[in-house]
């Protein structure tokens, strides 16, 4: 039986002037994403997800919560479970090592929802949005 890969991807948001904008970036094949990659030995997931985000998007962020959701992948011959969580932009890096091979963009969710092609990218973004939408318990408008 082959080893399933975990993987860890972040979902990059900041508020904008209508609302929360995320940030999307190409994938090598052209098509948009989120920053994501292997979790490597002696790390964690959210820590995967960070140091993905400056590798491949050039941002800086803290993990906001716990685990957004995951979804299953089939790459490099085995199966991959790729785990997502929040990033709350904090700067962008004046250079990254992947930023001469990618092109990133901050888009409101209906944008996002429309450039993401993938079904399980925009599930994922749904669950980002809801979550970060939804009002707080005993409150009666969003504190986020």
């Amino acid at each position: 039986m082959m080893k399933k890969i975990i993987q860890a991807g972040a979902i990059p948001f900041r508020p904008g002037e209508n609302g929360i904008e995320y940030l999307l970036i190409t994938s090598m094949g052209g098509n948009w994403i989120f920053p994501k990659g292997i979790v490597d030995p002696g790390e964690t997931p959210p820590i995967t997800a960070k140091k993905e985000s400056g590798e491949e998007a050039g941002i800086e962020g803290e993990i906001v919560g716990e685990m957004i959701g995951s979804y299953e992948d089939h790459k490099w011959g085995g199966e991959c479970e790729v785990r997502m969580f929040l990033l709350r932009y904090q700067r962008d890096l004046p250079a990254w090592d992947e930023g001469d091979m990618r092109t990133r963009r901050w888009c409101s969710y209906a944008e996002a929802d429309r450039l993401l092609r993938r079904g399980k990218l925009k599930k994922m973004l749904a669950k980002a949005n809801e979550f970060l939408t939804r009002p707080p318990a005993g409150s009666s408008g969003s504190a986020r």
